[in-house]
Formats: structure tokens, sequence, C-alpha cells
């Protein structure tokens, strides 16, 4: 059995990870973990074959618990996080792989495959190292959208997207501190989207999945979502079962 331990800060992850690793025949979850310190003594104490990391968590990021694990201590690492400018810190922490989430079950599997390789010894690191970089970097690409507007063209990285509105015959698309306003429809635009990532609300709504810090139900029994910035947007009844299976509600 693969000893697994599972470490987020974030619960919604964590019951993402816990639901795709308890299909895996193979695989025993030895505990979970919600920050950087549970982590460190989990990992001492438990001795995991492999270690499913968050970096970005308070106080002590996936990073700062291998350097206080120590480098003869760390068991196999796949780093789940949001954030792709983190991959080569990764691939130096000689991280059997890298989840960009929210990922799908076929990107899951593929991660399994590279950590039953390198516990069994089929796996050459550097080889993994080379793949790895080649997967991360082709994510990326697949991720931006072209915009174009009458004065110019925009290459806009979906991972800067928070959520888009509909606007009559156009859509605004909400990205950091910056909106663009682009012709097209909101069907249009999904099918353009990782439909891993963003997930239909209404039929003037589309959110990033891992932008919903809040779930707030109605005196109609139904949902608003509060996201990270602040905006709150109903969920309409339409759209709600899909919400409500991405969050296993």
């Amino acid at each position: 059995m693969i000893r697994t331990l599972i470490v987020d800060d974030e619960a919604p992850a964590r019951r993402r990870l816990r639901q795709v690793l308890g299909d895996e025949p193979d695989v025993q979850i030895v505990g979970e973990c919600r920050d950087g310190h549970e982590a460190v003594v989990a990992i001492r104490d438990d001795k995991p074959d492999v270690v499913f990391l968050d970096v970005r968590m308070p106080e002590m990021s996936g990073f700062d618990v291998l350097q206080a694990v120590g480098v003869d201590a760390v068991p196999a690492v796949v780093f789940v996080t949001a954030h792709g400018e983190y991959a080569v810190d990764a691939f130096e922490a000689r991280a059997l792989d890298y989840l960009l989430k929210p990922f799908s079950l076929s990107r899951f599997e593929a991660t399994m495959v590279r950590v039953r390789q390198a516990l069994s010894g089929d796996g050459d690191r550097r080889r993994l190292a080379r793949e790895l970089r080649a997967l991360v970097d082709q994510e990326t690409h697949d991720r931006r959208l072209v915009i174009r507007t009458p004065d110019r063209v925009v290459f806009l990285d979906q991972r800067e997207i928070d959520r888009i509105e509909g606007a009559g015959n156009y859509i605004r698309i909400h990205a950091r501190d910056r909106s663009y306003l682009y012709r097209e429809t909101m069907k249009g635009i999904l099918a353009r989207l990782d439909p891993d990532r963003f997930v239909r609300i209404h039929r003037s709504h589309i959110v990033r999945v891992d932008r919903i810090r809040e779930l707030r139900q109605t005196s109609h029994g139904e949902f608003d979502l509060l996201l990270h910035h602040g905006a709150r947007i109903p969920v309409s009844r339409t759209y709600s079962p899909e919400l409500r299976r991405r969050f296993g509600l």
C-alpha cells in the first residue's frame, strides 16, 4: 500500500484529494493536515510514502515544511497548488509532480502513474523532471485566452480570471484589478475555459472555482457565492445542481 498524507489549509481541497485518493485501491490515507506545523509532525510520526502538499499556507509554506522535516526525512512529494509560478521551486525540491488545482481526474491519474513509478524504482527522476516541466509549460499555454478588442489583442492567462458576467451582446471578464469588455456569448466563452477550473452558476455569471470563498444559503433554499475579492453572486436554480456536485453538497 502507498501510505499517503494530505496537507492543505482549505477543506474543499482536502476533500477533493481524499475523494480521488480513496478511489485508488493501492492507496492508504494515513492523515490530513490543515497547516504546515501539523504536516511536520505527521511526516515525522506517520512516515508516509508520499505527501500531497499545498504550497501556499499560513505561517509555513510547503517548502518551509520540507525544510523543517529535513532532507533525509522528506518522503516523495506531490505539490498541489493554484499557483503555477512555484513550478521551478517544486522541481528543485525534488517533487514527483506538480498538480495545478482544481485538477482533472485524468491529470490526477497521470500523477499516480509517476508516484508508482518513483516508489517502485522504475522512474528516472531527471526524466520525470523534464516531463513535468513540459507539462506545466503546456498547461500554462493552454490557459491563455486571446481577447481581441477594437484597438488591441490581449493574451489573458485564465489563472488571472476571477469571474465573467454577461453584458448584453458582450461579456465582461474580471481579471484581478482589470476588466475586459468582449463581444462573445456566455456559452462561447465557457467552451474556451478550462472546465475543471470554471463553473457557470447563472445565465449571466461564470466564476473560477478557486475564487469561491463562501456559499451562503438564501431564504429560498438556494445559494449566493461570496468570492475572495468580495463580490456576491446569486446561484440560479438551473445551475445549482452542478455547483452542488462540484463541492459534494
